[in-house]
Protein backbone atom coordinates (compact mmCIF):
# COMPACT_ATOMS: atom_id res chain seq x y z
CA UNK A 1 0.00 0.00 0.00
CA UNK A 2 1.20 3.59 -1.18
CA UNK A 3 1.50 5.62 2.07
CA UNK A 4 1.87 8.76 0.29
CA UNK A 5 0.33 7.86 -3.01
CA UNK A 6 3.16 9.29 -4.85
CA UNK A 7 3.09 7.08 -7.74
CA UNK A 8 7.13 6.71 -7.60
CA UNK A 9 8.63 3.26 -6.29
CA UNK A 10 11.28 3.68 -3.61
CA UNK A 11 13.18 0.68 -3.56
CA UNK A 12 16.63 2.54 -2.05
CA UNK A 13 17.74 5.75 -0.68
CA UNK A 14 18.82 6.91 -4.00
CA UNK A 15 15.33 6.74 -4.90
CA UNK A 16 14.43 8.59 -2.04
CA UNK A 17 17.12 11.38 -2.34
CA UNK A 18 15.48 11.88 -6.17
CA UNK A 19 12.38 12.45 -4.64
CA UNK A 20 13.47 14.52 -2.02
CA UNK A 21 15.11 16.92 -4.71
CA UNK A 22 11.75 17.04 -6.52
CA UNK A 23 10.29 18.29 -3.50
CA UNK A 24 12.78 20.81 -2.85
CA UNK A 25 12.99 22.21 -6.25
CA UNK A 26 9.14 22.57 -6.62
CA UNK A 27 9.65 24.00 -2.88
CA UNK A 28 12.02 26.29 -4.14
CA UNK A 29 10.45 27.40 -7.72
CA UNK A 30 7.04 27.87 -5.41
CA UNK A 31 8.90 30.47 -3.53
CA UNK A 32 10.36 32.34 -6.09
CA UNK A 33 6.88 33.68 -7.04
CA UNK A 34 5.58 33.94 -3.21
CA UNK A 35 8.77 36.10 -2.03
CA UNK A 36 8.02 39.05 -3.75
CA UNK A 37 4.81 38.98 -2.88
CA UNK A 38 5.96 38.87 1.05
CA UNK A 39 8.32 41.77 0.17
CA UNK A 40 5.57 44.07 -1.01
CA UNK A 41 3.28 43.00 1.40
CA UNK A 42 5.58 44.55 4.47
CA UNK A 43 5.66 46.91 6.19
CA UNK A 44 9.26 46.91 8.10
CA UNK A 45 12.03 48.19 5.52
CA UNK A 46 14.25 45.42 7.09
CA UNK A 47 11.26 42.61 6.24
CA UNK A 48 11.43 43.86 2.59
CA UNK A 49 15.03 43.47 2.21
CA UNK A 50 15.19 40.12 4.24
CA UNK A 51 12.41 38.66 1.74
CA UNK A 52 14.36 40.55 -1.40
CA UNK A 53 17.34 39.27 -0.10
CA UNK A 54 16.44 35.53 0.04
CA UNK A 55 14.25 35.64 -3.31
CA UNK A 56 18.12 35.87 -4.59
CA UNK A 57 18.79 33.09 -2.72
CA UNK A 58 16.51 30.83 -3.50
CA UNK A 59 17.07 31.46 -6.96
CA UNK A 60 20.69 30.50 -6.71
CA UNK A 61 19.44 27.55 -4.95
CA UNK A 62 17.32 26.53 -7.60
CA UNK A 63 20.37 26.87 -9.74
CA UNK A 64 22.28 24.62 -7.06
CA UNK A 65 19.56 21.98 -7.68
CA UNK A 66 19.79 22.03 -11.30
CA UNK A 67 23.38 21.41 -11.37
CA UNK A 68 22.62 18.41 -9.02
CA UNK A 69 20.03 17.07 -11.58
CA UNK A 70 21.93 17.46 -14.42
CA UNK A 71 24.92 14.98 -12.43
CA UNK A 72 22.17 12.45 -11.51
CA UNK A 73 21.06 12.43 -14.94
CA UNK A 74 17.27 13.23 -13.47
CA UNK A 75 14.43 15.81 -14.20
CA UNK A 76 13.37 17.63 -11.20
CA UNK A 77 10.32 19.14 -13.02
CA UNK A 78 6.78 18.08 -12.84
CA UNK A 79 5.99 17.63 -9.08
CA UNK A 80 4.43 19.47 -6.54
CA UNK A 81 5.43 20.36 -3.20
CA UNK A 82 2.27 19.81 -1.08
CA UNK A 83 3.98 21.21 1.94
CA UNK A 84 5.24 24.06 0.31
CA UNK A 85 1.75 24.89 -1.31
CA UNK A 86 0.30 25.13 1.67
CA UNK A 87 2.27 27.29 3.82
CA UNK A 88 2.46 29.36 0.94
CA UNK A 89 -1.21 29.28 0.46
CA UNK A 90 -1.12 30.54 3.99
CA UNK A 91 1.42 33.08 3.82
CA UNK A 92 -0.86 34.41 0.97
CA UNK A 93 -4.43 34.42 2.98
CA UNK A 94 -1.91 36.22 6.01
CA UNK A 95 -1.15 38.79 3.30
CA UNK A 96 -4.78 39.83 2.76
CA UNK A 97 -6.00 39.94 6.88
CA UNK A 98 -7.09 43.07 8.37
CA UNK A 99 -4.45 43.67 10.83
CA UNK A 100 -1.91 46.56 11.82
CA UNK A 101 1.07 47.22 10.34
CA UNK A 102 3.25 45.49 12.83
CA UNK A 103 0.98 42.61 13.66
CA UNK A 104 0.98 41.85 9.68
CA UNK A 105 4.48 41.59 9.83
CA UNK A 106 4.32 39.52 12.53
CA UNK A 107 2.26 37.49 10.98
CA UNK A 108 4.48 37.12 7.77
CA UNK A 109 7.70 36.61 9.72
CA UNK A 110 5.61 33.68 11.34
CA UNK A 111 4.18 32.65 7.92
CA UNK A 112 8.16 32.70 6.50
CA UNK A 113 9.11 30.50 9.12
CA UNK A 114 6.93 27.69 8.80
CA UNK A 115 8.65 27.67 4.92
CA UNK A 116 11.99 27.97 6.31
CA UNK A 117 11.83 25.07 8.88
CA UNK A 118 9.97 23.17 5.87
CA UNK A 119 13.12 23.96 3.84
CA UNK A 120 16.02 23.63 6.70
CA UNK A 121 14.13 19.89 6.92
CA UNK A 122 14.31 18.89 3.26
CA UNK A 123 18.21 20.19 3.20
CA UNK A 124 19.10 18.43 6.14
CA UNK A 125 18.30 15.26 5.01
CA UNK A 126 19.18 15.70 1.18
CA UNK A 127 22.75 16.11 2.57
CA UNK A 128 22.67 13.18 4.76
CA UNK A 129 21.52 11.01 1.60
CA UNK A 130 24.16 13.05 -0.49
CA UNK A 131 26.93 12.25 1.78
CA UNK A 132 25.96 8.27 2.39
CA UNK A 133 25.07 8.23 -1.77
CA UNK A 134 28.78 9.27 -1.83
CA UNK A 135 28.28 12.40 -3.73
CA UNK A 136 30.35 15.02 -1.77
CA UNK A 137 29.82 17.51 -4.81
CA UNK A 138 25.67 17.48 -4.35
CA UNK A 139 26.26 17.44 -0.65
CA UNK A 140 28.55 20.69 -0.33
CA UNK A 141 25.86 22.63 -2.66
CA UNK A 142 22.96 20.97 -0.51
CA UNK A 143 24.71 22.48 2.89
CA UNK A 144 25.24 25.78 1.11
CA UNK A 145 21.61 26.04 0.26
CA UNK A 146 21.20 24.76 4.01
CA UNK A 147 23.08 27.14 5.53
CA UNK A 148 21.68 29.91 3.36
CA UNK A 149 17.74 28.73 4.95
CA UNK A 150 19.89 28.50 8.75
CA UNK A 151 20.93 32.08 7.71
CA UNK A 152 17.21 33.07 7.01
CA UNK A 153 15.84 31.89 9.82
CA UNK A 154 18.36 33.62 12.05
CA UNK A 155 17.51 36.80 10.41
CA UNK A 156 13.63 36.76 11.27
CA UNK A 157 14.46 35.84 13.99
CA UNK A 158 16.59 38.75 14.58
CA UNK A 159 13.57 40.85 12.83
CA UNK A 160 10.72 39.52 15.31
CA UNK A 161 12.16 41.06 17.99
CA UNK A 162 11.49 44.92 17.38
CA UNK A 163 8.35 43.86 14.93
CA UNK A 164 6.64 41.39 17.36
CA UNK A 165 7.35 44.04 20.44
CA UNK A 166 5.66 46.85 18.21
CA UNK A 167 3.03 44.18 17.44
CA UNK A 168 2.18 43.95 20.90
CA UNK A 169 1.88 47.19 21.66
CA UNK A 170 -0.27 47.84 18.67
CA UNK A 171 -3.36 46.29 20.23
CA UNK A 172 -5.36 44.41 22.47
CA UNK A 173 -3.10 43.37 25.69
CA UNK A 174 -2.19 39.75 26.38
CA UNK A 175 -4.74 38.53 29.12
Amino acid sequence: MALFGLGEKFDTLQDLYVHLLKDLYSAENQLVKALPKLAAAANSPDLKQAFETHLRETENQVTRLDTIADKLGVSLSGYTCTGMKGSISEGSEWIGEDATSAVKDAGLIMEAQHAEHYEMAGYGSAVAYAELLGDTEAATLLKQSLDEEKGANEKLNNLSYSINKAALGSGATAA
